[in-house]
């Protein structure tokens, strides 16, 4: 599948498997996919696959997704095997917001490295950025809220609690430059 028109494509697909099931983590979704529209002047060429990867990065805790239970391998290999989706699109769902993190917590890291290449890292930030500044209902918000929040909703000494700590620094860090490069561009005479 080309790059023309991958939001056309993503948004139908994200919708038949989040929307009745998951109706919560679609508005997620598509809060996520509307960050990705505001950053849309740093992203140029690669704005429709980052909106795309928005959209679609939490498909795999959709059930007839999950089989894992680690929803970035899990929506990764749907995207592959099953939807014949555009690799970086695959790649950046296989590892938005820190999943090797998580990963290596549940002994996947491996699996998920093995399968999966890693995008440029401006990609991984973006997708990091439009999710960790996106509540679970789909609104703005900032990523230490969002981290507070994910620790509260698992559970500080669970497994995503624990993860989701660990991966804070970054998860700012990645924030911080897509700021950065926002600011930049703002910056830019026209």
């Amino acid at each position: 599948m080309s790059t023309d028109g991958l939001t056309g494509w993503a948004y139908p697909l994200a919708e038949s498997l989040l929307s009745e099931a998951l109706p919560r983590r679609w508005a997620h979704s598509l809060g996520v996919a509307e960050r990705a529209r505001t950053i849309a002047p740093i992203l140029g060429a690669d704005a429709d696959l980052m909106e795309a990867a928005a959209v679609l990065h939490d498909i795999g805790y959709a059930p007839d997704v999950a089989t894992t239970g680690f929803h970035p391998l899990d929506g990764a290999r749907y995207l592959r095997e099953f939807a014949h989706a555009d690799e970086r699109v695959v790649c950046l769902v296989a590892h938005h917001s820190c999943s090797w993190m998580e990963a290596e917590a549940r002994g996947l890291r491996g699996e998920l490295e093995a399968e999966f290449p890693r995008q440029s890292a401006y990609l991984n930030d973006a997708l990091c950025y439009c999710d960790m500044n996106t509540t679970p209902d789909g609104t703005p918000t900032n990523p230490v809220d969002r981290v507070n929040e994910i620790a509260g909703r698992y559970g500080a000494d669970s497994l995503i609690g624990t993860f989701i700590r660990r991966a804070e620094p970054e998860i700012l860090a990645s924030t911080s430059r897509v700021l950065e490069r926002l600011a930049s561009t703002v910056r830019q005479p026209m």
